[in-house]
């Protein structure tokens, strides 16, 4: 689904990411891990367009796309769900779910959001500046679901969550894997990342410097959590 070669991005003369080569396959869900300023960020920023000082190649579905915009992306099947959420907050739950255009026939319905996410059909009238943090973090992974993207980003999807709705986020990752929808997520909540995850890719100083299965992952987690400074 996204296979990604010899990725190197700067800011100015500042270089943040080093000959980065990843994928990720249709169902599966991988994590980025390392400390922060590591380019974690850049690397989710470059896949979508919105980091453009780059070198090397990204290719999604089979198609190289480091030369479209955002917005090609977008219509491609890549759903961006930033650290900040990205809720419109002038616009009710309801308006959030329905502006961005539908791009796959894997698009989820409104009905289908809503019974995944209920406290989303309870709020479908309240305004962007009304939801809790959890709510629009619901919101916005429901927002690509429903535009049919076939590739998630994922920056922090559960930080400063409550453990409830950091459960349901879980179990909404792992459902969506069974219809060959593919995750990309940074993600320092480890307990989190260890449940969802397949594989990780550890990063340091904008390198990959070890790729690993889930099962190796939690058998050296205290390893490396230590040397990454989680």
């Amino acid at each position: 689904m996204l296979d990604i070669a010899g990725l190197s991005a700067s800011y100015g003369e500042a270089h943040v990411l080093n000959d980065v080569s990843l994928t990720v396959k249709p169902g599966e869900v991988v994590t980025l891990v390392g400390r922060n300023g590591a380019g974690k960020t850049t690397l989710l920023r470059a896949v979508m367009g919105l980091h453009r000082d780059i070198e090397g190649s990204i290719s999604f579905a089979g198609r190289r796309i480091e030369r479209l915009s955002p917005n090609a992306r977008a219509r491609a099947g890549i759903g961006w769900v930033p650290d900040d959420r990205g809720i419109y907050a002038s616009l009710t739950v309801a308006e959030n779910l329905t502006l961005p255009p539908v791009v796959h026939e894997s698009a989820w319905s409104t009905e289908k959001i809503y019974e995944a996410f209920p406290v989303l059909a309870l709020r479908r009238s309240s305004m962007g500046t009304q939801l809790s943090g959890g709510e629009q973090q619901m919101l916005a992974i429901a927002r690509v679901l429903r535009m049919g993207s076939r590739l998630l980003l994922l920056d922090e999807p559960s930080e400063g969550l409550a453990p409830v709705i950091v459960q349901r986020i879980a179990e909404i990752i792992r459902e969506i894997t069974t219809h060959d929808i593919a995750v990309l997520l940074i993600e320092q909540n480890v307990k989190f990342a260890t449940t969802v995850a397949d594989r990780h890719y550890l990063l340091a100083q904008g390198r990959i410097v070890e790729t690993l299965d889930n099962a190796s992952f939690q058998a050296r987690e205290p390893e490396l959590l230590k040397h990454l400074g989680i």
